[in-house]
């Protein structure tokens, strides 16, 4: 039995509209996931996707930030970075859910192979000093430290030479204006506080548990942290993880590992 001409003229064009379709229409384009560098630089004030992120490829020459002066910082934040990223097909998960990165300002090629004398702004009898009071908790910001003549006792014999040393960290008791500044007063930002609701996760295998305890005291994150079940009392060690968040399991160990990887990073979870 012959088809009609048009029936036969419908299927021809129905094949040359869908492979049309397959060579013309959009493609789902595989993000590249990234990890963070370990130490942020801003050549000449200026940072980009790949001073930030291992592997950037193309999208490393994006520019994320400048203007900041030499020796100076760049705040960026951490949601409109993953924003970028994402939007030039890379993907950061942020796992450790910071909120601000600090890139280092560096200037002329010769300092990226001199890393004692980045930024070390050290002048004369001055030293880092608090620009103002701070109450236990505080998170310091790049505004908040000067370089000038300590009032008080003067300089302390743990003196940062560097402001990007104390950057993103957290007074670990009340500090007045003026003062200098002592590392052992300084620790990482609390992200979880003594008698908090917490939710610990556990993820392997494509299974995920979530529960919820209390914290039995204070923790930042990659610290180890004691977590109670609230209805049998029963107590379990977790990894913090973020702000009233913390997990166990592998992605715990992951935590931990990348911490100990990449100490210098400068980051503010407040």
């Amino acid at each position: 039995m012959t088809r009609p001409p048009h029936r036969a003229l419908f299927l021809a064009l129905a094949v040359v509209v869908a492979a049309l379709a397959l060579l013309l229409g959009p493609r789902v384009a595989v993000a590249a996931v990234v990890e963070l560098r370990s130490d942020i630089a801003a050549p000449n004030g200026q940072v980009t996707l790949g001073d930030i992120f291992e592997g950037a490829g193309a999208a490393g020459a994006v520019v994320v930030g400048s203007g900041a002066p030499p020796g100076g910082s760049l705040v960026i934040d951490a949601r409109q970075l993953q924003a970028l990223a994402a939007a030039h097909g890379l993907q950061w998960t942020n796992a450790r859910g910071m909120n601000r990165l600090i890139a280092r300002v560096e200037t002329g090629p010769a300092l990226a192979f001199a890393p004692a004398a980045r930024a070390v702004r050290r002048r004369g009898e001055e030293v880092l000093t608090y620009a103002r009071d701070f109450a236990a908790g505080d998170v310091v910001q790049p505004e908040d430290v000067v370089w000038a003549a300590p009032s008080g006792f003067g300089s302390t014999f743990d003196a940062p030479r560097d402001a990007r040393a104390v950057i993103g960290q957290a007074a670990r008791r009340p500090l007045r204006a003026g003062t200098a500044v002592s590392l052992a007063d300084l620790g990482a930002p609390k992200v979880i506080k003594k008698d908090d609701m917490v939710q610990v996760a556990y993820a392997a295998g494509g299974i995920k548990l979530v529960l919820q305890g209390k914290a039995m005291s204070g923790a930042a994150v990659g610290d180890i942290v004691d977590i109670m079940n609230p209805s049998s009392k029963k107590t379990i060690q977790a990894v913090a993880s973020g702000p009233d968040q913390a997990v166990v399991g592998p992605e715990a160990e992951r935590i931990k590992a990348q911490g100990a990887a990449a100490p210098r990073l400068l980051a503010s979870l407040n």
